[in-house]
């Protein structure tokens, strides 16, 4: 018996996902439109958080995991798993008889990824928080914002998923490629904290260096610079530039007819405050779509600051093909792309019914390798 997996480069693997939010779906949303197949153990009532595209292209049964059969449930399907993704606070897996001592015994080549905000362990494990009180301990948070105001958080995009679910991911098929030579599965323990950590790599480096200053008032990436941050045109609609390299930012100044010696102090910081009054004044004078036509495409390196619901329409994103329309809800495309194996979103299924024949293919497999043993007896 065999199940055709959708396209993709993940195709075949096979994952289960214990309900959660936020950066554990997203991780499994990443794995299914890589052609992973997902089955979601989801409880009665859902998450209490639907989402048509973080929850898209899985498939859902409800258990209830605290019976005794409905742990009986969950861990044949483990069985039958490559990778578990769960992000529960740490020991309520364990405490459920769904620990990775339980579950990678009974299937060894188990990837167990497990996503929290602290880690597994130290002072802060046990304790509730969320992407704001995860940045905010690793400096990422106190970078950004105005300097004459508190931090602002930059939406849950750094924590949640850029240091929490696209390094459990990364964390999985790290852990994936070692099984290949090991033959042995583990446990992938991927804290919030430690991905943002990660994240301010460069950062940190160019801080220590000097190059770059964490100081909000002082910091080139952070808005400080007039030739790295965002001004409000005639229209109220803003525009961003990021012409940090000096021909880079001669091209910009040319382009809106600023005077040249902004160039020629291009680096002093002490002159930021001003400049930057002189480009917003600059800016304001006429609406986005007149920057767009004298800027869009130049090596200004320029871009407009489009909400959510444009990003879509623009003609970049369009020709790339960047969002996807599935039953009338605008999706993000899969991404990374692959030249030979692309991603596809996949549908929502009967979880019920895929880990039936994951089941059924690994009793085939056993049967099948029980009469070779026999017939080589």
């Amino acid at each position: 018996m065999t199940h055709e997996p959708h396209r993709g480069p993940l195709a075949g693997l096979r994952v289960v996902e214990m309900v959660g939010i936020g950066p554990g779906p997203h991780a499994a949303m990443l794995l299914s439109d890589l052609g992973a197949d997902v089955v979601r153990i989801d409880r009665a009532g859902g998450n209490g958080t639907p989402n048509e595209v973080l929850d898209r292209g899985r498939a859902v049964i409800v258990i209830d995991i605290r019976s005794d059969d409905g742990r009986m449930q969950v861990l044949d399907a483990i069985d039958t798993a490559d990778v578990l993704i769960e992000g529960y606070r740490p020991g309520v897996m364990e405490r459920l008889g769904l620990g990775p001592e339980v579950t990678i015994a009974r299937n060894p080549r188990l990837i167990y990824g497990r996503i929290t905000g602290w880690g597994q362990d130290g002072p802060l494990a046990q304790a509730a928080a969320h992407d704001i009180n995860y940045i905010a301990l690793t400096g990422a948070l106190a970078a950004i914002g105005d300097k004459d105001g508190p931090a602002l958080p930059p939406l849950n995009l750094v924590g949640d998923f850029g240091g929490g679910s696209m390094y459990l991911v990364f964390g999985i098929m790290a852990a994936l490629w070692e099984r290949e030579r090991s033959g042995r599965g583990q446990v992938v323990d991927a804290a919030i904290v430690d991905g943002v950590a990660s994240l301010m790599a460069m950062s940190a480096g160019f801080a220590a260096s000097g190059f770059v200053s964490m100081d909000r008032e002082k910091s080139m990436l952070a808005g400080a610079a007039p030739f790295y941050r965002c001004y409000t045109c005639a229209d109220g609609k803003d525009v961003s530039v990021g012409a940090v390299e000096p021909h880079f930012y001669k091209l910009l100044l040319e382009r809106i007819g600023a005077p040249m010696e902004l160039l020629e102090a291009q680096n002093r910081r002490a002159t930021w405050p001003a400049h930057s009054a002189v480009l917003a004044t600059i800016f304001a004078s006429k609406p986005q779509a007149t920057w767009c036509k004298l800027l869009e495409g130049t090596d200004a390196c320029f871009a407009p600051v489009l909400p959510l619901s444009d990003g879509p329409h623009h003609p970049h994103l369009q020709a790339r093909k960047s969002y996807l329309i599935k039953h009338g809800t605008i999706h993000p495309a899969p991404a990374p792309r692959f030249s030979r194996t692309p991603g596809v979103i996949g549908s929502t299924s009967d979880g019920a019914a895929m880990l039936a024949t994951w089941q059924a293919e690994r009793q085939y497999h056993k049967d099948a390798d029980f009469n070779v043993k026999e017939n080589a007896e």
